[in-house]
């Protein structure tokens, strides 16, 4: 059974950081590429940042381009999203995705909601 269960969302104030993760089970978590997705109120869910499956390459949405960092370790089958200096247009609700083009396989976590009050 696939399972992806995400953690660290809260209520913070402008400038904070939060560190969000994602644990993964149920599938070899090191043959997907991984992703943070975001989705705030009346908005189409966007991308945030993603990650390759060796953890060699990443890219970001220019919203959250050196504020956030997003790394993954294989061993713990756990990606993370590191966010700092948030502001109050990051509150969404974030979500987890993995996904493999080899086994044409798309997976998505329930989303941690994350608030960010000015």
């Amino acid at each position: 059974q696939v399972q992806l269960v995400e953690s660290g969302g809260g209520l913070v104030q402008a400038g904070d950081s939060l560190r969000l993760s994602c644990a993964a089970s149920g599938f070899t978590f090191s043959n997907y590429r991984m992703s943070w997705y975001r989705q705030a109120p009346g908005k189409e869910r966007e991308l945030v940042a993603a990650i390759g499956n060796t953890g060699g390459s990443t890219n970001y949405a220019d919203s959250v381009k050196g504020r956030f960092t997003i790394a993954r370790d294989n061993a713990k089958n756990t990606v993370y999203l590191q966010m700092n200096s948030l502001k109050p247009e990051d509150t969404a609700v974030y979500y987890c995705n993995a996904h493999s083009w080899m086994a044409g396989s798309n997976y998505w976590g329930q989303g941690t909601q994350v608030t960010v009050s000015s």
